[in-house]
C-alpha cells in the first residue's frame, strides 16, 4: 500500500512552498499522486518527493523549469544519468565558486569588523605591554620598498662584519625608528654584539595604532598627540613596526613609548 504524504508536509520535506507545488502542477512538471475531488488538496508519494528534490536540485543550476520537465521526461536512462553527471559537475563548479566567494566575504567582513571596533574608539588606538627590544638600525635604508623587503635580514647581517656575524640572530620582523626627524629601517636581534647602529628600546607601556602607507604620517602625528596630552609622556622616538598583508601591499603598527 503505497504511502501518501499531504502537500504542506510535502512542500516542508522538499524546503519549498505550498504555491511552488501547485506551479509545478500546473505546468505537468510533478504532479501529486493522488488529489481529493472535493477538498482538491495534492497528495504526494515518496517518488513523488524524489521527483520534487530532483527539480529544486537542478533549479539550483540556474536551469529553467521547461528544460528540467524535458529532462525528466526522457525514456532513455542513459540520457538521464549523462545529464545528471554533467549537473553535478556543474554543481562542484558552483561549489568552489562559492567557497572562494566566502573566502573573500570572510576577509572583507573581518575588516569592516576591525573598522567598527576603531570607530567605537574615535582615534583606534590600543595599548600594549612591550618588553625589552634590542634593534639594529640600517646605515641607509629609511623606508621599505619591495625590492628591500624581499630580502630583508640580508642588508643587516650584510652590515654586521664576517667575525661578529655567528653572534647575530634577528627575528623575521620590519620597522621604521626614528629619533630627532631620522628615520632608519631595523631588524630586531635575539642575539647581538656591540656595535654601532644598536638601539634599545625599553620595556613598558606602548600606545598602538593601525594605519596604511596614506595615513601613516597622519596617524603618527594623532598617536604623538594623544601620547602628550592624554598620557602627559615626551615620545624621545617612534617605532612603525611593518605589517605584511599581502606579497606586494603592507601596513604599519605605529608604537609610540608611554612609560612603563
Amino acid at each position: 500500500m503505497k504511502k501518501y504524504f499531504f502537500f504542506f508536509f510535502a512542500a516542508k520535506t522538499v524546503r519549498t512552498t505550498s504555491e511552488t507545488l501547485r506551479h509545478y502542477d500546473r505546468i505537468g512538471l510533478v504532479k501529486p499522486s493522488k488529489k481529493d475531488k472535493w477538498t482538491n488538496y495534492r497528495y504526494y508519494t515518496e517518488q513523488d518527493l524524489v521527483r520534487l528534490n530532483t527539480v529544486r536540485a537542478l533549479q539550483l543550476m540556474d536551469l529553467p523549469l521547461q528544460e528540467i520537465k524535458k529532462v525528466l521526461e526522457y525514456d532513455d536512462l542513459e540520457k538521464i544519468v549523462d545529464f545528471l553527471a554533467r549537473a553535478e559537475k556543474k554543481a562542484d563548479e558552483k561549489i568552489t565558486a562559492l567557497q572562494y566567494s566566502k573566502s573573500k566575504i570572510q576577509l572583507a567582513k573581518a575588516d569592516y569588523e576591525k573598522k567598527l571596533q576603531m570607530s567605537k574608539n574615535p582615534h583606534g588606538t590600543f595599548i600594549k605591554d612591550i618588553p625589552e627590544r634590542v634593534i639594529l638600525l640600517s646605515d641607509t635604508l629609511e623606508v621599505p620598498t619591495l625590492d628591500n623587503l624581499w630580502n630583508y635580514l640580508s642588508h643587516f647581517y650584510d652590515k654586521v662584519t664576517p667575525s661578529l656575524k655567528e653572534q647575530f640572530a634577528f627575528e623575521d620582523l620590519a620597522g621604521i625608528y626614528t629619533e630627532n626627524g631620522l628615520s632608519r629601517l631595523f631588524a630586531v636581534c635575539i642575539r647581538y654584539a656591540d656595535i654601532n647602529g644598536l638601539r634599545i628600546l625599553p620595556k613598558g607601556n606602548y600606545l598602538c595604532a593601525g594605519c596604511t602607507e596614506e595615513n601613516r604620517k597622519q596617524v603618527l602625528s594623532e598617536i604623538l598627540r594623544i601620547a602628550r596630552t592624554k598620557y602627559g609622556a615626551k615620545p624621545a622616538f617612534t617605532v612603525q613596526l611593518i605589517v605584511v598583508s599581502g606579497i606586494l601591499h603592507w601596513n604599519y603598527e605605529v608604537q609610540v613609548y608611554i612609560g612603563s
